[in-house]
């Protein structure tokens, strides 16, 4: 048993009547670790997270959480905690009073309080939920889970509704809450969120791992990936992709103006590339990614998934 594991999973099956939702599914997420979850609707990403939370149980595999093995009953170990499909709510009681409800009586003032500040909350608590946006109730769901103070915190799109200001503070919260040796798992589907957080990603497609490990793999692993590249010569630099082995200009790149070109390539030779236009003295201004290579990843593996099936 692997202590520093806060999950470890070997062949994780479960199955719903003739629907097979996970296939044998093996995964691990270290202490300290956002591990984000990505895959297509009906991918299993969901039955996964029920797996974590305790509600529900694999019928074949070996589940261990926080260094316990878990059975078939339909329970998450202590220091778990989180919530699947949003959280759940009293529409009805304020935000105060929902996490006074789900709290123990020793929480019931400073922790309360901490944890509306944490996920900035503060100037609401006093106010009904029923009015709250989808990004508010997010945020009090993260908040509820925070009084849990849980050394595992499972979270399904905890970036659904919220704007600028709130996706700030949850990626704040999750990080810090990583730093201080929590395990994050997180579904969503906003690549540029688990970018931001995840330091690991599982890529889920007809309940099969596709692929699991640091997001800098995709970009080796992954095939060619477009890129925008804008920089002080345009036309000396195409001429320079052009001569680049393994890179080439994509047919109708000037559309996107005289400046910028999009250059097809692995990694490799985008690196060749950029070495040989700061040799030749052309200012590389702009050079990023079209589609972001997790997303590209993502399309990839659990298009070839689906043909495979």
């Amino acid at each position: 048993m692997d202590t520093t594991l806060a999950v470890r999973a070997r062949g994780i099956t479960k199955c719903f009547g003739d629907v097979v939702a996970l296939d044998g599914v093996d995964l691990d997420v270290a202490q300290g670790q956002i591990h984000g979850l990505v895959g297509p609707n009906g991918a299993g990403k969901t039955t996964w997270l029920g797996l974590l939370l305790g509600l529900a149980v694999a019928d074949d595999g070996d589940l261990e959480i926080l260094g316990t093995p878990i059975g078939r009953a339909l329970a998450a170990p202590d220091g778990v905690a989180g919530f699947v499909d949003g959280p759940g709510l009293y529409p009805s009681l304020t935000a105060r009073q929902n996490l006074a409800a789900l709290s123990s009586r020793d929480d019931r003032t400073a922790g309360i309080d901490d944890a509306l500040a944490e996920v900035g909350l503060t100037d609401v608590a006093d106010d009904r939920v029923r009015g709250f946006s989808l990004g508010m109730r997010q945020r009090l769901g993260i908040a509820a889970a925070l009084l849990a103070k849980p050394r595992l915190l499972v979270l399904d799109e905890p970036s659904n509704g919220l704007d600028p200001a709130g996706k700030k503070h949850v990626h704040g919260v999750l990080n810090r809450l990583a730093a201080d040796g929590t395990a994050v798992v997180l579904s969503s589907h906003r690549m540029d969120d688990l970018e931001a957080l995840c330091s690991e990603v599982t890529i889920l497609a007809t309940g099969r791992v596709v692929f699991s490990g640091p997001l800098s793999k995709l970009s080796t692993e992954n095939r060619e990936l477009e890129y925008r590249l804008r920089t002080s010569d345009p036309e000396a630099a195409r001429k320079l992709v052009l001569d680049t082995p393994g890179a080439h200009v994509v047919d109708g790149s000037e559309r996107q103006g005289a400046e910028v070109l999009v250059v097809r390539a692995q990694v490799p030779a985008v690196d060749e590339l950029v070495v040989r236009l700061v040799h030749a003295g052309i200012a590389v201004r702009e050079l990023a990614p079209v589609v972001s290579p997790l997303e590209a990843a993502f399309l990839a593996l659990t298009e070839q998934q689906e043909i495979n099936r």
